[in-house]
């Protein structure tokens, strides 16, 4: 039986259509054996790699909604960045607990990025807070994470969707899980709405930079599985419930694919 490894990228508020992907696959009863995530992918990795169901990590996003994130914010003045990410880490550690990778039931790597050599970090090892902390720090919004000796960022910098990650761990078929959308396809905002504010600019610019990475990262999947989001911006955390259906429709689309394959 092959190893199933998943890949799954970043994308902030898209990301959360992870959760459909993995709640497809649960349903269809496609095994798991390791996943590599980066940014939000890391987080909702870790989740599943705990032993939560996809139906609870789903109930979980849907009741923090949007203003729940929002009181999350803590501004900080600019040294690394705008968010000192103290509220999020609280939250991660309600949801998860102080676990370690070693007590994970899924083995599990987050990709961070050094911001002062470029290095890509892999953490695979030490409390999964901090690895998540870590890889979800996007440059300028959040802080810089500092893990032993280094300074860490989102590990979108250099390995946006870590299919090379999850293929060292031993993955011998790899689902690489996408929703950074191709470039060229435009937001598709709803009427009446504001230009991007700061935060949303500094978003789209960072997935922008990122692109190229992404396509030369999806090279290496077995299989590709790339939600439809053009309506849901990247700071869109009032859609949660939009990103997840998308990411379940995206998986139900090539399940049977998958199955063959394996």
């Amino acid at each position: 039986m092959k190893k199933v490894g998943l890949a799954l990228g970043g994308g902030a508020a898209r990301g959360l259509a992870h959760i459909g992907v993995l709640e497809i696959l649960e349903k269809e009863g496609v095994p798991v054996d390791m996943i590599a995530g980066t940014s939000v992918g890391a987080a909702v990795g870790a989740l599943y790699a705990q032993g939560k169901p996809a139906s609870q990590i789903k109930e979980l996003a849907l009741n923090m909604g949007w203003r729940r994130m929002v009181s999350l914010v803590d501004l900080t003045l600019p040294r690394s960045g705008f968010i000192e990410g103290t509220g999020i880490k609280n939250l991660l550690k309600s949801i998860m607990g102080d676990i370690d990778f070693s007590d994970l039931k899924i083995p599990l790597s987050c990709v961070a990025t050094d911001i002062r050599s470029g290095e890509e970090v892999v953490i695979n090892d030490g409390p999964v807070l901090e690895g998540v902390r870590a890889s979800i720090s996007i440059p300028v919004i959040f802080t810089a994470v500092k893990w032993r000796d280094r300074y860490l960022v989102d590990g979108g910098l250099v390995n946006p969707v870590p299919v090379s990650t999850v293929r060292g761990m031993g993955a011998d078929f790899v689902i690489a899980v996408n929703v950074i959308p191709p470039m060229g396809v435009r937001l598709q905002p709803a009427k009446g709405s504001k230009p991007p504010g700061i935060f949303q600019s500094m978003l789209h610019s960072f997935y922008i930079a990122t692109y190229s990475m992404v396509m030369s990262n999806l090279s290496g999947a077995d299989i590709v599985i790339e939600p439809n989001l053009p309506h849901i911006g990247y700071g869109d955390f009032h859609r949660i419930s939009d990103s997840i259906a998308q990411g379940e429709i995206a998986a139900k689309a090539l399940i049977e694919q998958i199955k063959q394959q394996l």
